[in-house]
């Protein structure tokens, strides 16, 4: 299992220097991704030929540390979700997302 530190606001630069203007950024703004296994959060059918259905609720700024390009979705807890977390359509990694202060990033 790995861990990447991401940046919580990745906008453009331009963006930030605006963003700064109005917030101070602290060591919190940084999101720590853990990759999950898959099977611990998902459940997965008897019939591996059936795929999985989830409802995924937009791409989030972050993008996959294994894919390097590609923007996270954000998966919600639902009939075969166990868990909220990050999920990467293009290699198929799941991830958790707290704050560097170890507060979950996910939690509502």
């Amino acid at each position: 299992m790995s861990e990447h530190v991401l940046d919580a606001l990745s906008e453009p630069l331009s963006q930030q220097a605006h963003l700064s203007r109005r917030q101070r950024h602290s060591p919190d703004d940084s999101l720590v991704l853990s990759e999950l296994n898959p099977s611990a959060v998902v459940d997965l059918l008897d019939d591996d030929e059936v795929p999985v259905e989830l409802i995924t609720f937009g791409k989030v700024r972050e993008t996959c540390p294994n894919c390097k390009h590609t923007h996270l979705k954000l998966v919600l807890r639902q009939r075969a979700v166990r868990v909220a977390h990050l999920f990467c359509a293009q290699c198929q990694a799941c991830f958790d997302a707290r704050y560097s202060n170890g507060a979950p990033a996910l939690t509502i």
